[in-house]
């Protein structure tokens, strides 16, 4: 098998530890695709994101491999799932840095009042905070003249798929965050942070819009003190978690759900393998 990463954040190189970033031995055991892809500065579109995991799919299916999409970022997942077309971006992109200047001057609140006033469905899945996000949408809309929530095309795909969840008692699970965020600095999220500001575009540049990288990235700019940083971390992974619940619901019949714990391993193999002898068994049966 090899992983092919749906998570927008693990595409930048140096957002290592705030992303939880496979180690360099984790990446040594199993191929991964994705991964340090991009530099801080650099923003991938969903488009972009499409063509290189379809691009990774095609080359493991042709290595007789099979390829696992992992991870969080619901829009990602979907639009290889579903073989959404998302609309292209328009050439010049002077529109693009008028609305993020607007974000700078007004606040990111106010830009997403206007994406809501535009395009409500498409606001909703949008934090407020990502900037990037918001000003695309309003770029499709001012560019089209139509809102992005009804320009995305869906096309029936080729694959054969298992889709697998793993899930957990909000309880634990906020708890395990919780601890995650204090390691995290412990191990130098802060000064990775650092970095990545000598080194980004911006503000509005991809790695300082994520979770945790903004918020610590006010701190040493000295807009918020350390404990608030880590409390509106908090607060937001947790808004997060909703978000991520509204993508993949533990009530779709599509997904099979697991308790992560310990053995939850074998449960998971013991299921793709099965799948797998009846794909394979269908498939000589269609040929």
């Amino acid at each position: 098998m090899e992983i092919v990463s749906a998570d927008s954040r693990l595409l930048y190189r140096g957002m290592d530890i705030g992303t939880a970033k496979p180690s360099p031995s984790e990446r040594a055991r199993v191929p991964h695709h994705l991964i340090d892809v991009a530099d801080p500065a650099e923003s991938w579109s969903l488009a972009q994101f499409r063509a290189a995991a379809s691009k990774a799919i095609a080359a493991i299916h042709h290595r007789s491999h099979l390829p696992l999409l992992v991870g969080g970022t619901g829009q990602y997942v979907r639009a290889i799932l579903e073989g959404w077309t998302p609309p292209p971006r328009p050439v010049d992109d002077s529109l693009r840095k008028r609305l993020a200047s607007m974000a700078e001057r007004y606040g990111h609140e106010a830009l997403h009042r206007r994406l809501r006033g535009i395009d409500p469905e498409r606001a909703g899945a949008i934090d407020a905070r990502n900037v990037r996000r918001v000003v695309r949408a309003l770029e499709i809309f001012f560019h089209t003249g139509r809102p992005a929530s009804e320009q995305v095309s869906r096309n029936s795909t080729s694959y054969d798929v298992l889709q697998i969840g793993l899930t957990l008692d909000r309880t634990e699970l906020f708890a395990r965050i919780d601890e995650r965020i204090h390691q995290m600095l412990a191990d130098g999220w802060l000064e990775e942070v650092g970095r990545l500001r000598s080194e980004s575009a911006g503000p509005a540049s991809p790695p300082l819009t994520a979770i945790g990288y903004q918020e610590l990235s006010q701190h040493l700019e000295g807009q918020l003190s350390l404990d608030e940083a880590v409390r509106r971390i908090r607060s937001r992974t947790r808004r997060f978690v909703r978000q991520q619940a509204n993508w993949f619901r533990e009530d779709d019949p599509n997904i099979h759900w697991f308790q992560a714990g310990p053995g939850v391993e074998r449960e998971v193999e013991a299921l793709i393998r099965s799948w797998l002898t009846q794909t394979v068994q269908w498939n000589e049966a269609h040929d």
